[in-house]
């Protein structure tokens, strides 16, 4: 019986990732997909901040200030041409509407407690197809298309 005692369990063996080798091979599920750009969305509102508070400022200052904004997206701004400027304000669009869809799907999940594996992957299709369908509809706006 001592030496039983004095016997150590064997203990799993765990290797290090190849990062090189093994990641390219990982396929993510869609849930974490939606997860990591809902952070990347929300950096990016983060990072974009200084432009929107130029473009609310330009937009409720006066008339003139209001024509300087409108132009920004018909003529361009110095040396950036108009399309440049609405694909970062496209950007900007998506990253709202994809951080706001998939906040609401976190408090959805948080509040439901009985989440499963199939529910996740369902609520992030839900998600992808919301926040891009929403994005293309005010793209083609922004663009002039409708």
């Amino acid at each position: 019986m001592a030496d039983t005692l004095n016997q150590a369990k064997p203990r799993p063996e765990f290797r290090n990732i190849n990062a090189l080798s093994d990641l390219p091979h990982y396929r993510m599920p869609l849930a974490s997909i939606v997860s990591i750009l809902h952070r990347i969305s929300g950096l990016l509102m983060l990072l974009l901040l200084p432009l929107v508070v130029w473009l609310f400022d330009k937009s409720v200052t006066s008339e003139v200030a209001f024509e300087s904004f409108r132009s920004a997206f018909a003529a361009g701004i110095g040396f950036v041409p108009a399309w440049a400027f609405k694909l970062v304000v496209l950007g900007l669009i998506w990253a709202f509407l994809h951080h706001l869809t998939a906040g609401v799907r976190h408090v959805w999940m948080d509040v439901c407690h009985t989440v499963s594996k199939e529910d996740g992957r369902n609520s992030a299709v839900v998600v992808l197809v919301i926040s891009l369908t929403l994005t293309a509809l005010l793209g083609a706006k922004l663009f002039g298309l409708y």
